[in-house]
């Protein structure tokens, strides 16, 4: 079992930047596929992008692709999603997820694959 903490978030104007980190408990950290997903009020969660558990593999949705970059850190038992140039429409709660994955270079990016969540950090973009 994991458990994850985000932290990061907060106000910023748009074309600014926000580092996201979500820490992790546990000693088997390596073994999980991560994901970062967000949740804007009225709206299904979705997600944003997702690493493998080696890292090798990532993905990111069109909406962020460019501007947002997930990374892992397996000694440090943390992932970040950097997240740059944001917009008035990137203002979310944003989750960390994690789930136990076959492959070293498998990622999920449907909410239904991940058991783990943390407890979100709102990331507000002010125009």
């Amino acid at each position: 079992q994991v458990q994850l903490v985000e932290s990061g978030g907060g106000l910023v104007q748009a074309g600014g930047s926000l580092r996201l980190s979500c820490a992790a408990s546990g000693r088997t950290f390596s073994s999980y596929g991560l994901g970062w997903f967000r949740q804007a009020p009225g709206k299904e969660r979705e997600s944003v992008a997702a690493i493998s558990r080696s890292g090798g593999s990532a993905y990111y949705a069109d909406s962020v692709k460019g501007r947002f970059t997930i990374s892992r850190d397996n000694d440090k038992n943390s992932a970040y999603l950097q997240m740059n140039s944001l917009k008035p429409e990137d203002t979310a709660v944003y989750y960390c997820a994690a789930t136990r994955t076959l492959y070293s270079d498998s990622y999920y990016i449907k909410t239904r694959d991940y058991d783990y969540w943390g407890q979100g950090t709102q990331v507000t973009v002010s125009s």
